[in-house]
């Protein structure tokens, strides 16, 4: 896509897979067995304005656990769909029942099983850190990688193209 900045326009939702994305991708095992992740508090910040915004903000993760859940709760981020084995499945269920175009979606993904969804969604992206297939479906690639304030880029490239990046209410949680 030669001009990506116009497809920004139409977006009204953004889909993000986890482990990647959110996160740089690394997990540390607790010896209870508990997968502990670190995420981007920048990333939290305009995920959280988007949805106050009116986005539509949804993740859609293979992976499961407790700390995934709470995190994504204390973000406001309702849409949350973990453990996930089909993801273009959840994907069309997700945008059926909310009656959203494929068009009006922003994807990030950074590994194979992102690959459907990015050949669907009009705004596929992804990390700087991610597999090459992903990598050469993105109509834009972040300079930054994943688990790192990608999702913070694209969040804030959208509102800025659309009029809703900085406005007063972007001060208060």
């Amino acid at each position: 896509m030669a001009n990506y900045k116009a497809q920004l326009k139409k977006i009204t939702t953004f889909i993000f897979d986890y482990d990647g994305v959110l996160t740089e991708g690394t997990i540390i095992m607790t010896e209870h067995g508990e997968a502990l992740r670190i995420s981007n508090i920048k990333d939290g910040y305009a995920m959280q304005l988007a949805v106050k915004k009116g986005y539509r903000i949804a993740i859609i993760s293979g992976a499961k656990s407790k700390s995934m859940a709470h995190r994504l709760q204390a973000l406001r981020i309702t849409d949350v769909f973990l453990g996930i084995g089909n993801k273009l499945e959840t994907f069309h269920k997700y945008l059926k029942d909310n009656g959203i175009t494929p068009s009006e979606v922003l994807f990030m993904g950074d590994d194979i099983p992102d690959y459907q969804i990015m050949q669907e969604v009009g705004m596929p992206t992804c990390p700087s850190d991610a597999a090459e297939e992903i990598k050469e479906l993105a109509a834009y690639i972040s300079h930054v990688p994943g688990g790192k304030g990608c999702v913070r880029d694209v969040i804030e490239q959208v509102m800025k193209v659309q009029g809703k990046w900085m406005n007063d209410d972007a001060f208060t949680w």
